[in-house]
């Protein structure tokens, strides 16, 4: 095709097995060095400074210098939707990369997707909010509701703020464990910084993994009820 998006671009620059596995690191929604996505992606310093730039170069990620270190994240949101599309998409057509553990149950459960929370709880948040009208549209085109507003307003959630973002308020984010679609967007990430600075959940260290306590998945599952 002479005209239009160079999609095989941007499908060479994910599809090499080590820069795949730097943005694979980036879906725990942390800036990381060039050493740690090095380590990551199992390569040399020298070799995974030449693929961050090509990522660069695509509009993969970006880059901030903090005193002698750099610091490389994605470029924007759009960039962890379409990896956490081809892990969806990886996984229904049984490309997997197996590795037993109880780490997966947990990773199953409830992780970070870039800024949000996804997993079974994650699905299970939309699923609630849809259930008591906070959320409305269809399943690829969530809209929060005037009920949605008041709800976050009660988790002590600034609306106003969220609205001026240029960031989508909601956002369908289709999850690869679940094969359902999760909550992301600015309503989305707030939620899941409400959990964390409430003290109901934590994130691992070196993980994307988001562990509960055990009064805090009481409230989450008092919160955010499935229907009958």
């Amino acid at each position: 095709m002479a005209e239009g998006p160079d999609i095989a671009r941007i499908a060479s620059l994910i599809g090499d097995p080590a820069r795949a596995n730097m943005l694979l690191a980036l879906m725990s929604g942390r800036a990381l060095t060039a050493t740690e996505l090095a380590t990551a992606a199992g390569i040399t310093a020298q070799t995974a400074s030449s693929h961050l730039s090509k990522l660069e170069a695509g509009g993969l990620i970006r880059q901030r210098s903090q005193g002698r270190h750099r610091y490389f994240s994605y470029a924007d949101e759009t960039v962890g939707a379409m990896i956490e599309s081809l892990i969806c998409f990886a996984a229904s057509r049984g490309h997997l990369r197996h590795r037993t553990g109880p780490r997966e149950p947990a990773l199953r459960k409830a992780r970070i997707c870039y800024d949000h929370l996804a997993g079974d709880y994650g699905v299970r948040m939309l699923d609630s909010l849809r259930a008591d009208g906070a959320v409305a549209g269809d399943e690829d085109h969530p809209i929060l509701t005037d009920t949605g507003e008041r709800r976050l307003a009660a988790f002590g959630i600034d609306v106003g703020a969220l609205k001026a973002s240029r960031r989508p308020l909601c956002r369908a984010c289709l999850d690869w464990s679940e094969r359902r679609v999760h909550l992301a967007g600015t309503v989305g990430k707030a939620l899941l910084d409400h959990l964390i600075e409430t003290g109901q959940a934590r994130r691992l260290p070196e993980s994307r993994i988001i562990e509960f306590t055990p009064e805090g998945e009481r409230r989450f599952i008092l919160s955010f009820p499935l229907p009958e």
